[in-house]
């Protein structure tokens, strides 16, 4: 496993003082991140909902974007300019209403300038994914 270059507090601090617009509320907490892999949850709250009952897709989407973003951060450390050039989403069965959702990412390959994960979303306990997403990030050279 790899060594972690960022603890779950120091992203948590780096995502509030640099990220504000999209880690400044208490909807999704960082339960994990080890430079390999992270866990996120993010609360249940019937603005995630589409018509129907069931978890949107935006709300997925940006979920496991902002997965992947925390485990890179924790492999490469506080390079905020890192960014998503590639995310591929397949929905597999509805999120239920009412449940947590959690975002399982792992990267799959780190190179120097880009770094390929891939993000499994669970509804509530269910050990059953809603959605599959692979991404790349592209890394700044600094």
């Amino acid at each position: 496993m790899a060594l972690a270059k960022m603890s779950v507090a120091e992203v948590e601090q780096f995502l509030r003082d640099e990220f504000p617009q999209a880690f400044s509320g208490d909807d999704i907490t960082i339960e994990s991140a080890d430079g390999q892999t992270c866990l996120l949850r993010q609360r249940y709250s019937e603005r995630m909902l589409r018509p129907g009952g069931t978890v949107s897709g935006p709300t997925l989407m940006a979920l496991a974007d902002f997965a992947m973003y925390v485990v890179l951060l924790s492999a490469i450390g506080p390079i905020g300019l890192a960014v998503t050039t590639n995310l591929n989403i397949n929905f597999l069965r509805k999120g239920q209403p009412g449940q947590d959702v959690l975002a399982e990412a792992r990267l799959l390959k780190l190179g120097k300038r880009l770094a390929v994960g891939e993000v499994k979303l669970l509804s509530g306990t269910s050990p059953d994914p809603i959605a599959h997403v692979t991404s790349t990030y592209s890394i700044p050279n600094v």
